[in-house]
């Protein structure tokens, strides 16, 4: 039987990572919207591009919700985005937007549950961290199928940063993001290489400053070009996840998982390097950080720790 995947949400990122997915040609389609027939609309555009570049695979959309029955994979991109407000000029506060979107993943949630009660949900809505806190509580899944993407989108902007610097291929570039999404990401620069080398010893420490900094800023780069956020990178990071799990890749991808125990941390959904399969979180691979990476990582927990307060559980 073909994998069946689940776009719950057909907006920008939504849409893109049906994009991805596609011409993986790992399983079947449906996007989920519910406004109007966007989704709808989507699928039929998308599906129609077959001929053209080459990929099979069918391709749905609908705004009845049991659409996604039965899908090994939903990916949750429903939600409001960090826009800015065209009267104000300004952002919703953290709260405000942990608050508006909690009501959303609470409805997804449930209907996940409903529809979809096997799958392995892997969660891009923002804040993220505290989303999957809304996701694993509502569905009462098993924690190692509610995946949140964070770090598979942070290291990819770390390593374009990086080949950009050096004028190098991408896939020469290997490193890895940790901790919570954005400004309280961790890199790991000691454990960076470009085939093979160091990156330490190829670009300066200030050079190197700057291009974490401007990691850590990533999201809020596109949003300031753009007044709302980024969608290829982001489905880019969602697409190779799926393609792990449905392929039982096993790949190695920084993710935000809930942790119950490792690193010392406990019943908090944070990014940490995590092997994804059928299963979902098959493990996760722990080793010996320094006193300073511990550090920045401690601080990432207690920042998603604060934005997961902000959702009333107890």
């Amino acid at each position: 039987m073909k994998n069946k995947v689940a776009l719950y949400g057909a907006g920008n990122v939504g849409a893109t990572t049906a994009h991805w997915l596609a011409q993986m040609e790992i399983a079947d389609l449906v996007l989920f919207d519910i406004f109007g027939q966007i989704g709808a609309g989507k699928a039929l555009d998308l599906y129609e591009s077959g001929p053209a570049l080459g990929f099979d695979g069918r391709i749905t959309g609908s705004n009845d919700p049991a659409i996604i029955e039965g899908a090994d994979v939903v990916v949750v991109t429903a939600g409001v985005p960090r826009r800015k407000d065209p009267e104000t000029g300004k952002f919703p506060s953290r709260d405000e937007l942990v608050k508006i979107n909690q009501e959303v993943m609470e409805v997804v949630a449930e209907n996940i549950k409903k529809y979809a009660p096997d799958s392995i949900v892997v969660l891009v809505t923002n804040p993220l961290d505290a989303m999957a806190h809304v996701m694993l509580r509502k569905t009462g899944f098993e924690p190692r199928r509610v995946i949140g993407q964070a770090g598979a989108l942070d290291t990819a902007r770390y390593k374009t940063f990086i080949a950009d610097e050096l004028g190098v291929s991408v896939e020469d570039v290997h490193g890895i993001v940790l901790g919570g999404h954005g400004d309280t990401m961790v890199p790991l620069p000691r454990l960076t290489s470009v085939a093979g080398i160091p990156v330490t010893e190829l670009i300066s420490q200030e050079k190197l400053d700057a291009i974490i900094e401007r990691t850590r800023k990533g999201g809020g780069e596109i949003v300031g070009l753009l007044g709302y956020s980024g969608y290829y990178a982001p489905a880019a990071g969602t697409a190779i996840m799926v393609e792990s799990i449905l392929k039982d890749k096993k790949r190695v991808i920084p993710s935000a998982i809930y942790t119950q125990g490792e690193y010392g941390y406990h019943d908090l959904f944070i990014g940490l390097p995590a092997v994804l399969g059928r299963n979902g979180v098959e493990r996760v691979i722990e080793f010996e950080l320094t006193a300073e990476e511990r550090a920045m990582l401690d601080h990432s927990a207690e920042a998603v720790r604060s934005v997961v307060a902000v959702l009333g559980y107890d």
